[in-house]
């Protein structure tokens, strides 16, 4: 790959910039030479009040802004490889999309500034590397020079790695913030659509019902010119757990419901005793894992483990432990119930604390509570053959 550098001043960067709103993204700069954000490049993140406004005042302090890469498409048309994020924040500043505040306290947009201030960022220059070399050659700098800053994350390279039509496709249903549809996305999938969460969870899901990875998936349909296998999965999961559980809670959001679809779909349910059954764990106190209600739900309820039933503490234990010895040593006989009620040499063993287990009397799962009247000490063999019996 080649590189040669150039100087540009912001005024010639932003001629000819174009913001779009609706899909977050700096267009065009240098006259409509300049692609800002090409498919392969994350959405735009500095629109936070922080990071647009530190851009601008860099330039006001004359600070330099670090070197920009542009990619050579051809002789006169560029796209930007590294540095959209600072190019689009100078664009939507010039453009009056933001405000910062001055050394008064006052807030100004661009044409509200002072005519030396105007002048002093337009005048400001850029310095950018102009690359040249085969598609594969730029992708792999792209990532190179992305390890600093703000890191691209797994998604963001996958978009840059299969960047073509399928992929502008799929950004355009699932990195776009105002799509009607997020809200409802939002009750199950975790993350922002700008940081493409929403996007690889999708391809996630698809994927993993074919037995793929998401990079193969996307390996395969790069050249796509349609999403709708993608997208009918993934509304097929989200509308099957939106159809289960009739309530909404915070713990559904970001656990494996592809996973989940792939496994009880074909079930079931009684969607208003699913709704009773999950009031009823919510309210049970001895639940420590309530993400994991929606599974132990779907399989039948009997995967406990799941929920992480709280065991008993330690006070509990000795109490019990040396009620029932107490008993069993005047009694002559085990103090493990289980022992005692054999014809075994252990009928009348007395053991130690720590040879014993905490048991529920009735299993937690159908009905038992986690307190000292439901709590018995069995030798270990014993628990564990117990189960939950």
């Amino acid at each position: 790959m080649k590189a040669s550098l150039k100087k540009y001043t912001i005024k010639e960067i932003v001629n000819g910039f174009i913001y779009n709103e609706f899909e977050g993204k700096g267009l065009f700069g240098l006259s409509g030479k300049l692609t800002i954000q090409p498919e392969y490049q994350r959405n735009y993140i500095y629109a936070d009040g922080k990071r647009d406004v530190a851009v601008i005042d860099s330039l006001l302090k004359g600070y330099p802004l670090g070197l920009i890469y542009f990619n050579n498409v051809t002789d006169d048309k560029f796209e930007v490889l590294d540095g959209q994020q600072r190019i689009t924040s100078i664009g939507r500043f010039v453009t009056n999309k933001f405000t910062l505040l001055d050394e008064n306290g006052y807030r100004n947009n661009f044409s509200s500034l002072s005519l030396d201030k105007q002048k002093k960022i337009m005048d400001s220059e850029l310095l950018v590397y102009h690359c040249e070399g085969e598609e594969s050659e730029i992708k792999e700098w792209f990532k190179t020079i992305n390890i600093a800053g703000i890191p691209l994350n797994d998604q963001e390279l996958l978009n840059a790695i299969y960047s073509g039509e399928f992929v502008t496709l799929a950004k355009a249903e699932y990195s776009k913030s105002n799509n009607a549809d997020i809200q409802k996305w939002s009750h199950y999938v975790k993350g922002t659509p700008l940081r493409q969460e929403y996007l690889s969870t999708a391809l996630t899901w698809v994927a993993n019902s074919k037995g793929w990875n998401k990079d193969k998936y996307m390996a395969e349909h790069r050249h796509n010119n349609s999403i709708s296998e993608l997208k009918t999965y993934f509304n097929s999961v989200i509308d099957w757990v939106s159809g289960v559980f009739n309530d909404v809670e915070k713990e559904m959001c970001g656990l494996e419901w592809g996973r989940l679809y792939e496994t009880y779909h074909t079930q079931s349910y009684d969607t208003e005793k699913v709704s009773e059954t999950v009031r009823k764990l919510y309210g049970d106190p001895y639940i420590k894992k309530r993400n994991g209600i929606f599974e132990y739900i779907l399989g039948g309820e009997t995967d406990t483990k799941l929920l992480e039933i709280r065991i008993f503490d330690e006070a509990t234990k000795q109490s019990v432990y040396k009620k029932q010895t107490d008993e069993a040593k005047a009694n002559g006989i085990s103090n493990c119930p289980y022992c005692a009620m054999g014809d075994t040499a252990n009928n009348t063993k007395i053991w130690g604390l720590k040879e014993m287990d905490a048991d529920h009397v009735t299993a937690w799962s159908k009905g038992g509570t986690t307190d000292t009247r439901n709590c018995q000490m069995l030798c270990r063999v014993h628990n564990q053959a117990k189960g939950n019996k």
